[in-house]
């Protein structure tokens, strides 16, 4: 059996992680897997890390260099399109249901009789639900074999495009960890490296873009300091919105207490997690929430708005930290203040935060990617 993947970036390091376990899972059972990268970073994604083509163990080729957005249209579709005809993959998985040239491939599958899924991480959160739009999802999904799903939230989206849950499948996400990394060790540093309750240290990781909701972030945070004024919020990445975020930080009085850290990574974002109180998502729009996972496996308590897609799966109050209603600056308030006292124990919650989130791994992903294109293939 032979099982073709598309994906969008070569950059994705827990992509890279996924695949060079499925690989390797696959091997074990007599399944041939490829991987076609069309291209290898977008815009937004290099300004955070550069590509590690070190992390992808297992057969794939880059189709076109640098970023995403700059190939030309046409060169694109053409490729795509010659490839997709021309495979003679037993089942093909698209990487998503979000870009014209991924609906192309699916039409040509579909004419050449062809099992297809795809992965679909998308929530109804995301974006509004619009009648037409609706109508071409519905017609997508009706012609695919299968939807990878990576939580309720997802499962949800693609239930209410009528994909019956026979056909949806779970893939769980999983963080691209060093390779060094044990859940003893991080622990021990967790131990070793967390902050003291009345000096908190929040923490945000991502890019500085609308949909991630930093103003709420400021907003709660200028509360905070109120009750807590030796208090430290520490903001990692880039993005569009770093100026003005950095002005309403003025005008809010709490810039003192605001790092823009820029973008880390590896070692220097690892060190941030160990010596955080928790990692905050404020986010409007989420599909999913990787830090979370990142966090979670350094022992890092997370405080998440009921937007992301996590949150069911990862964010249990008093557990792994808190979820909070999107938008409510009060309630983030409230969780980021009651996170330094009921998860002070660093050992204690550095436990739970690891317990919860051990099964979500590169080889548990790639079991739900392998077990969901054998049904697919009829073969149980």
């Amino acid at each position: 059996m032979k099982v073709v993947v598309w994906h969008n970036l070569l950059w994705s390091r827990y992509k890279a992680g996924v695949f060079s376990a499925l690989y390797r899972s696959s091997q074990a059972r007599g399944i041939d897997v490829f991987v076609n990268q069309i291209a290898e970073t977008a815009a937004d994604r290099a300004v955070l890390s550069p590509v590690d083509k070190a992390w992808h163990e297992y057969p794939y080729e880059v189709l076109f260099k640098g970023n995403y957005a700059a190939i030309p249209r046409g060169k694109l579709f053409s490729e795509l399109a010659r490839r997709t005809w021309n495979t003679d993959a037993d089942v093909t998985i698209l990487a998503g249901i979000e870009r014209p040239e991924f609906w192309m491939q699916a039409l040509i599958l579909t004419v050449r009789g062809k099992k297809f899924a795809v992965f679909c991480d998308s929530t109804i959160n995301d974006n509004p639900q619009t009648f037409v739009k609706g109508i071409a999802k519905r017609l997508l999904f009706s012609l695919c074999s299968g939807v990878f799903c990576y939580g309720e939230r997802s499962i949800a989206y693609v239930m209410h495009y009528g994909v019956p849950r026979e056909k949806i499948f779970i893939r769980r996400q999983a963080a691209a960890l060093p390779k060094d990394y044990s859940q003893a060790n991080a622990l021990a540093r967790r131990i070793a490296a967390a902050p003291p309750v009345d000096a908190p240290r929040y923490l945000y990781v991502g890019r500085l873009s609308p949909e991630k909701s930093l103003d709420h972030l400021l907003q709660a945070f200028a509360k905070v300091l109120q009750a807590t004024p030796a208090a430290r919020l520490v903001i990692v990445g880039k993005g569009p919105q770093e100026a003005d975020l950095k002005a309403m930080a003025r005008t809010l009085q709490i810039d003192a207490n605001v790092d823009f850290a820029g973008a880390k990574f590896d070692d220097q974002l690892t060190e941030e997690y160990l010596t955080a109180t928790c990692l905050v998502l404020p986010s409007r729009s989420e599909p999913w929430g990787l830090v979370v996972n990142e966090a979670l496996s350094f022992g890092c308590p997370v405080v998440v708005s009921d937007r992301c897609g996590c949150v069911p799966e990862l964010v249990v109050d008093g557990v792994s930290g808190f979820g909070f209603p999107w938008g409510d600056t009060a309630a983030l308030a409230d969780r980021l203040q009651r996170v330094t006292t009921e998860f002070a124990d660093p050992g204690k919650a550095g436990r739970a935060c690891l317990d919860h989130i051990a099964s979500f791994n590169p080889e548990t992903a790639a079991t739900g990617i392998i077990e969901g294109a054998l049904a697919i293939q009829g073969v149980r």
